[in-house]
């Protein structure tokens, strides 16, 4: 089967940009009306909307495996964040590879080994949690520069998150960045994005784009986490005053979940939404670099997350827990070719197992017959 073709007979292009533990209802389009995202907006102007997408587990290297395969955690054995994923099954990315697409992924994988094989041609990884974060390109180009992410390992690493000092504790994480906006994760990652579809050949192209943040800690770097006002913010549905007791025997929390206070929740929020608001900004970038090669129409633009975050609801923050709606339930925006169904609005209940035969159908690939989604256009 050939490479499909829009309207213009031109080959279409797939960029998939996927966030790490986006609440969705953290988006001006999904209704929020303090967090400030006008691209992914737009998106979602000249797309189509998903108001009920969960993903299939809220741990990320497993729903990672289940986009990529359109298979649950149980099918595809990718139980844990250190799990690998077997080279036998299909993928929506070894699939567009046959057909003869160039496919290329910057950014958060979360694979094992970091450098897995699951149809990408080309790998530049900015990693967080486990042996990523000491092999991929990010960290080496942080180590060349004689800088650490110092806020991010002291999260991230046991060995020193246990000897964090008392301010770590008492912000929830809510610090700011001790690197600049330049050398900061989201930063670097836009830039291997925006340098990808630079170089985008009238031949199909796919590009995943994944965002570290905004998964904790909460540390946008000076530039951004100054946007918000904590007093300004409405505390997002679901807080109580107090924890439940069920939800502390599940899981006493990444940071202690009866320590919660709402000025610590607004200052969290502030931050949480300050990542938001910088990953929006470098989605702009790569709307503006497809509008000015000419090939914005012809992209399929999908912007989702690996799972959610509670946020305050139940007096719960991070993860780790009962599968709450903000936990399992992801934005979901796609901008389809020729800007198909541009502005809509599904109230269905779709999964990210749904994603890759979306792809695969408007590249003119057949999903595998073992993919357990839809194609969401049918």
């Amino acid at each position: 089967m050939r490479i499909r073709e829009n309207s213009n007979g031109r080959p279409i292009n797939v960029l998939l940009i996927l966030a790490d533990q986006h609440r969705s209802d953290c988006l001006g389009a999904y209704g929020n009306k303090d967090v400030y995202t006008p691209n992914i907006d737009s998106l979602a102007h000249d797309g189509m909307l998903f108001e009920n997408c969960f993903c299939t587990s809220p741990l990320c290297t497993p729903s990672r495996y289940s986009m990529l395969t359109s298979l649950y955690a149980h099918q595809h054995r990718g139980w844990s964040n250190y799990a690998t994923l077997s080279s036998g099954f299909s993928t929506f990315a070894r699939a567009l590879r046959k057909k003869g697409y160039s496919t290329k992924a910057v950014g958060k994988m979360h694979f094992a080994p970091t450098y897995l094989d699951v149809g990408f041609d080309e790998l530049v990884l900015a990693e967080q949690n486990g042996p990523g974060r000491y092999e991929d390109d990010y960290h080496r180009y942080l180590k060349r520069k004689g800088l650490v992410d110092a806020i991010d390992l002291m999260d991230q690493v046991e060995e020193y998150r246990a000897d964090a000092p008392a301010h770590y504790w008492e912000s929830f994480g809510a610090l700011e960045s001790n690197l600049s906006d330049e050398d900061y994760s989201t930063t670097w990652i836009g830039e291997q994005a925006i340098s990808a579809i630079e170089k985008w050949g009238e031949t199909g192209n796919l590009l995943m784009v994944g965002f570290i943040k905004p998964h904790h800690p909460y540390d946008a770097p000076a530039e951004w986490n100054q946007m918000y006002d904590p007093d300004d913010l409405t505390v997002l549905p679901g807080w109580i005053e107090s924890c439940l007791e069920q939800d502390l025997r599940k899981h006493p929390g990444t940071f202690p979940h009866t320590e919660l206070t709402i000025s610590k929740l607004r200052k969290v929020m502030a931050y949480y939404y300050a990542s938001i608001t910088q990953i929006d900004f470098h989605v702009g970038r790569m709307i503006k670099m497809l509008k000015e090669k000419n090939m914005y129409d012809n992209t399929m633009i999908i912007y989702t997350s690996d799972h959610g975050e509670y946020l305050g609801f139940h007096h719960l923050l991070v993860k780790k827990n009962y599968m709450y709606d903000p936990l399992v339930k992801i934005p979901l925006i796609i901008k389809y070719p020729d800007q198909q169904l541009a502005g809509t609005r599904s109230e269905a209940l779709v999964t990210n197992l749904d994603i890759a035969p979306t792809i695969l159908h408007q590249a003119g690939c057949p999903s595998d017959e073992l993919m357990q989604g839809k194609d969401l256009l049918t």
